[in-house]
């Protein structure tokens, strides 16, 4: 059962002057530093994405899990997809093992979805090159769906690739460190539908986990249900923030700061008597991206750093050497998502 805990704290980070000042760019980078360095969670508001994109989205999800005919969805059943796009009915997958209540429809980054028009370098997470990967409802089973999601996941994408440079200076790195790590990026997103429950159901939604990728942006419906694990071992329930986005660092970005920012296991229970909606967008950088080691100093506030810099920067000290070796990025995600259990490749993390 979801508790409290007093040392455990999700902060709102209002995005705003991010888009205004250098000044104020700064003032919210480090912000989201702290949150990454304690809980490893943060809500922002006054993001870039619009009521309009969110709303849509949200409603095309219940439209796609609710009226679709099963025969339509079978249609587009991951079974049929090499890379596990497509719907997701609940017993196809379980993250840890549980019998899972939830279902889903994934689709990942292709140029046509994205605000710059892409370079027309996307790779698979095993570096294929293979295009229109992605399994769409008709129009005439969820009309309007394409649409809906490719507005909303486009804004999602511009704001990740913000909050990329957001990142970057909360690790005192050039604003623009990331900007051409980006061009392409691993940018798989699901919808997710949680059936309603009781205030005492022990049902799983989503089993206890670590998201695999940097970070995940997520948009939630109004019924609560996410679940996070305090340092004390607590599960606390994530209130929903109207107008907010949930921000979580992912395991990779946590590997690349060598354990400073905290990828924290988090899981779904949904105890109200609501249906549960979600839109969860996992952003990393380029599936090709090498991930190389330099050296330099760098200095965050009045302390100096000895920094292994990599894709992503790894701040190591001499307590704390470096751990991990390099490695191309969509690599590493193909290795953890094949080290899960039961499940299509790179579902399971997602």
């Amino acid at each position: 059962m979801a508790g409290s805990s007093q040392e455990f704290h999700v902060p709102v980070i209002d995005l705003g002057p991010s888009y205004h000042s250098s000044i104020g760019k700064q003032q919210i980078a480090d912000e989201i530093r702290q949150a990454c360095l304690s809980s490893g969670f943060f809500y922002i508001t006054s993001h870039s994405i619009s009521t309009p994109a969110c709303d849509g989205v949200l409603q095309q999800a219940e439209h796609f899990f609710k009226r679709s005919s099963l025969a339509d969805k079978r249609r587009i059943h991951i079974e049929h997809s090499p890379h596990g796009y497509g719907w997701e009915p609940s017993e196809s997958t379980s993250i840890a093992g549980d019998v899972e209540t939830k279902e889903a429809f994934n689709w990942c980054y292709s140029d046509d979805l994205d605000p710059t028009g892409g370079d027309g370098q996307y790779v698979q997470l095993d570096g294929t090159r293979t295009k229109d990967l992605n399994q769409w409802p008709s129009e005439d089973s969820v009309p309007g769906f394409y649409d809906t999601v490719k507005t909303y996941y486009g804004e999602a994408l511009l704001l990740a690739r913000h909050l990329c440079r957001l990142f970057a200076l909360s690790l005192a790195l050039p604003e623009n460190y990331f900007d051409s790590k980006t061009t392409h990026p691993s940018a798989n997103s699901r919808m997710m539908f949680y059936p309603a429950g009781k205030p005492t159901t022990d049902d799983v939604g989503l089993g206890a986990h670590t998201d695999y990728q940097c970070f995940t942006i997520l948009l939630c419906s109004s019924a609560p249900g996410l679940e996070i694990m305090s340092p004390s071992g607590d599960w606390v329930q994530a209130p929903v923030v109207p107008g907010g986005l949930v921000v979580n660092i992912g395991d990779m970005m946590m590997r690349w700061t060598n354990g400073l920012y905290k990828s924290t296991m988090h899981r779904v229970v949904n105890r109200t008597g609501e249906e549960r909606y979600s839109v969860p967008l996992f952003f990393g950088i380029n599936n090709d991206e090498l991930v190389e080691v330099r050296w330099r100093i760098v200095v965050i506030g009045w302390i100096v750093l000895t920094c292994v810099l990599q894709t992503l920067p790894t701040c190591v000290t001499d307590e704390q050497p470096a751990m991990y070796p390099p490695i191309k990025a969509g690599e590493y995600i193909l290795q953890r998502l094949n080290a899960t259990r039961e499940a299509p490749a790179p579902l399971r993390s997602q």
